[in-house]
């Protein structure tokens, strides 16, 4: 007899989202913090009744603490509910706490109180958790709280030789000092926690950019080893090749040796690929820069992606003049130019591409791609130049834009896409003439 044995995997941890996870953090700390005031109320009432003589309403003190208490247990009970707490909720609480300390310190003196400025304690943990639109309720809740226990209020019962009215002077100087507080709290932790959310969000993005440089390293890695690789093998076939053209089945058959020399073009083309993969990950460091004009730059793309491609019709367009400029011949810049035209090519097959080259400043050029094509679904403009969002539902591929975006990025520009009125889409890129131009050499510091 076997005995089938299950095991059951372990259970994958519960990924709980930033925001759910904050809600109950705070609702958390705002349970500890009102603990700590129930036994803060408690001990001064105690204080003040044994040490200090003052005879306080007992009965509606501590009905006041047991509503704290019983609110207390119930926002227990609610933070392990799998709900997410949100900003309402986080409001109606400091909203409750706001309520108990006006009742307590209605029954205790009201504005004549020292603790009154317990207030600000609302206003402050208010203006770290909340946002402005609540935030505003618990400010609104607190100076309302304030003004009116400056008018209504049980007096305490002190000493009868001793004065328990304030002066009008002395209250208007105490509101006003309440209402400089409150408005300067509010004001800079508002600041403060905008500031620390940008500067979350910059490290998110570094973090992002960070993760994508390492992707790109490694693709240059593999790229860099696949070419060495590729080497031998496509000139064993140039070899080959070469010895089929000369020899006499092949060369008295003009159809035999049209497609021989078709395969001697497209390996041909293979050799320049694989040579310019080198050159970018910088393994031909020997060779120095080649140098060319703007025009001549841009003419060259066109052309060559034109001789590649020659079933598609490539115009290139200049919308106005562009300056006469000496610049470096980017062999990165051109795939990504090859790449967006590629693209708009498998986007709209048998449909005339244009090329747009553009001076929008003085200081920046812009190359634009447009096709007649169906355009770009929104979900995949919004995720532009992300890894791994291709249109065509092939896993593995959607690296050739990724790419172009980090190298537009390293060159100081941007890569924009967008859908046309007319129908289609365009991609822009848009780039710093400066990248482009060959660095100076820095002058001899003799020669000053």
């Amino acid at each position: 007899m076997t005995t089938d044995t299950h095991i059951t995997p372990p259970a994958e941890p519960v990924v709980v989202a930033p925001e759910r996870r904050a809600g109950r953090a705070n609702l958390s700390q705002l349970i500890e913090l009102r603990w700590l005031a129930v036994g803060g109320q408690l001990a001064t009432v105690l204080v003040v009744h044994a040490a200090l003589g003052i005879v306080l309403p007992w009965a509606e003190m501590l009905s006041l603490l047991g509503i704290l208490v019983a609110f207390n247990l119930f926002s227990l009970w609610r933070n392990r509910l799998s709900q997410p707490v949100s900003q309402l909720e986080l409001c109606i609480a400091l909203l409750v706490d706001v309520g108990v300390l006006t009742g307590q310190l209605y029954l205790a003196g009201g504005s004549d109180n020292p603790f009154i400025y317990l207030y600000l304690l609302q206003v402050a943990v208010a203006s770290v958790l909340l946002r402005p639109a609540y935030l505003w309720a618990v400010v609104l809740s607190a100076l309302s709280g304030f003004v009116a226990l400056m008018q209504w209020h049980r007096p305490l019962a002190l000493d009868p030789q001793m004065p328990t009215l304030l002066s009008p002077n002395y209250l208007g100087g105490l509101l006003l000092c309440f209402l400089l507080n409150v408005g300067l709290l509010s004001v800079f932790i508002v600041r403060i926690n905008r500031n620390l959310r940008q500067r979350d969000a910059e490290l998110a993005e570094l973090q992002q950019r960070a993760a994508e440089e390492v992707h790109i390293v490694r693709m240059g890695l593999l790229a860099s080893g696949a070419a060495h690789e590729l080497g031998t093998p496509l000139a064993t076939l140039s070899v080959i090749l070469g010895d089929w053209a000369h020899m006499a089945p092949f060369a008295g058959e003009p159809e035999l040796r049209e497609e021989i020399e078709e395969m001697q073009r497209q390996i041909l083309r293979c050799k320049a690929i694989v040579t310019g993969i080198l050159m970018s990950a910088g393994e031909m460091r020997g060779e120095a820069p080649r140098l060319t004009s703007l025009q001549a730059f841009i003419d060259g793309l066109a052309q060559g992606w034109r001789q590649a491609h020659p079933s598609v019709e490539l115009m290139l367009r200049r919308d106005g003049e562009l300056p006469e400029l000496e610049i470096i011949s980017d062999s990165a810049l051109q795939q990504v130019i090859g790449n967006l035209l590629d693209n708009a090519a498998e986007a709209a097959p048998g449909a005339p591409l244009t090329l747009v080259a553009s001076r929008p400043d003085e200081d920046t050029l812009s190359l634009a791609v447009l096709d007649d094509g169906p355009g770009f679904a929104p979900e995949r403009l919004e995720h532009f130049g992300e890894p791994y969002q291709s249109s065509k539902g092939q896993p593995g591929r959607g690296m050739g834009l990724f790419l172009s975006v980090n190298v537009a990025r390293t060159l100081g520009g941007r890569l924009q896409a967008r859908n046309r009125e007319e129908g289609g889409a365009a991609v822009t890129l848009t780039l710093p003439l400066a990248s482009l131009l060959p660095r100076q050499s820095a002058p001899d510091a003799s020669r000053s």
